[in-house]
């Protein structure tokens, strides 16, 4: 079979891996001159299959309140006239509540833990390598009663058999002895052993080459203009040079699909969340992090690569806008500096920002729309690349007619009718 994908971000690279191992002949189409230069080029560098929630949950309209007050909070609102941003926000509020979360979460790490084991075996038959560690996340909390909140979580993890820790100071510091330099108390952690991390703009241009390998062909800059159809079937992508045709279309363009997918009567709930990241030199290994380390209090995630460090967080909510506000820096600098200051030389980051595809219930849209070959492969915010391996492998069945390993009914567009 022919198909196209839309996009070459993790999601696109890596769905069309799968599908080329397969036996398709598949096609990518991308605006940017190689794969994995927006989303997936600066993000927090962890793969978090144990800690995959919602971002929707029930004191989240009561921390939203709190994190706008706060000078450098995670979240920043800029308000727009644009109908998208306040029906996506209303459809977040409504999966704030005890029932919306636990179902959400419980889709959320199905996805995750099928991709964690999609990964392993990834890394076993291709030895990928992206600076990857395997030592889990550190869920870190410096309020007791963040501590004493976990409950729900640890819930959904047993439900899954995810393994995790309950840990007091002295373990954090087991787990992450850096965190013994810190500036700032802490009263424990939830750890997630099984959790990795690494560079997610590495792991995409590795898996473009091991796509290429298997017979992809990567059409960069390469503009999509938009998608023709005739009755339930698409039947081409008009890029600027030319229309390209296939069997099957799978768009993955991230915060991008939405607006691709409109004119076609396709009402896809999926907002882009800007956030931003800090990659910052190692300069004292000894007190550094040896994995990911998540400030649950300011929402910034500080990861170790080989040697640097990567410190991401904030959720920007000002529409498709990609400006690099300097003032952002600030709550990633405090975070890393609180948590490991001797570790990295602040004065010589590099700053940048990407936009985050999220849906109002957390979790991404992968299946069939009304149109019978076309298929959506986007929305997974945060955890792209945490998904992706799983991503990949669930369009590909699904486009084979194959059933999957996990369940993916409520996955598609169809769970929001």
């Amino acid at each position: 079979m022919k198909i196209l994908i839309l996009g070459s971000g993790v999601i696109g690279t890596t769905s069309a891996y799968y599908l080329a191992k397969a036996g398709h002949e598949v096609t990518v189409v991308e605006r940017q001159p190689g794969p994995g230069l927006e989303t997936s080029f600066g993000n927090a560098g962890e793969l978090s299959y144990g800690y995959a929630s919602p971002w929707a949950g029930p004191g989240i309209p009561v921390k939203a309140i709190k994190w706008l007050l706060m000078v450098d909070g995670p979240l920043v609102i800029r308000p727009m006239l644009d109908p998208r941003m306040w029906l996506w926000g209303l459809q977040l509020l409504a999966n704030c509540t005890e029932r919306a979360y636990a179902l959400n979460k419980s889709r959320m790490v199905r996805v995750a833990e099928y991709s964690r084991d999609k990964m392993i075996e990834l890394r076993a038959a291709t030895g990928i390598a992206y600076e990857g560690r395997e030592q889990g996340t550190l869920q870190l909390f410096r309020e007791q009663k963040q501590l004493d909140h976990i409950h729900g979580d640890v819930e959904v993890l047993k439900q899954y058999g995810v393994p995790y820790q309950v840990l007091d100071p002295k373990g954090c510091i087991a787990a992450e002895p850096g965190l013994a330099t810190a500036a700032v108390p802490f009263v424990g952690a939830l750890r997630l052993p099984n959790d990795d991390t690494g560079d997610c703009r590495l792991f995409t241009e590795a898996m473009s080459r091991l796509a290429a390998a298997a017979g992809v062909t990567f059409q960069f800059g390469t503009e999509i203009q938009g998608i023709r159809t005739e009755g339930d079937r698409v039947t081409g992508i008009a890029t600027a040079n030319g229309t390209l045709t296939a069997d099957t279309y799978i768009g993955a363009l991230g915060s991008y699909t939405p607006g691709m997918v409109a004119p076609l009567g396709i009402r896809l709930p999926v907002y882009p969340i800007k956030g931003y990241s800090l990659t910052v030199p190692v300069i004292d290994d000894a007190v550094a992090p040896v994995s990911t380390v998540m400030d649950e209090t300011y929402k910034v995630a500080t990861t170790r690569f080989d040697d640097r460090i990567r410190v991401g967080g904030t959720a920007e909510i000002a529409g498709w806008d990609r400006t690099l506000r300097p003032h952002r820096r600030g709550p990633l600098e405090r975070s890393l500096r609180d948590l490991f200051p001797r570790a990295g030389d602040v004065g010589k980051a590099t700053f940048w920002c990407g936009l985050r595809p999220m849906t109002p219930d957390g979790t991404p849209v992968i299946g069939r729309t009304r149109y019978g070959n076309f298929y959506l492969n986007t929305g997974h915010g945060t955890l792209g690349w945490t998904m992706a391996a799983a991503s990949g492998q669930l369009i590909a069945d699904l486009v084979a007619g194959r059933k999957p390993d996990i369940d993916t009914s409520d996955l598609d567009l169809s769970r929001y009718r």
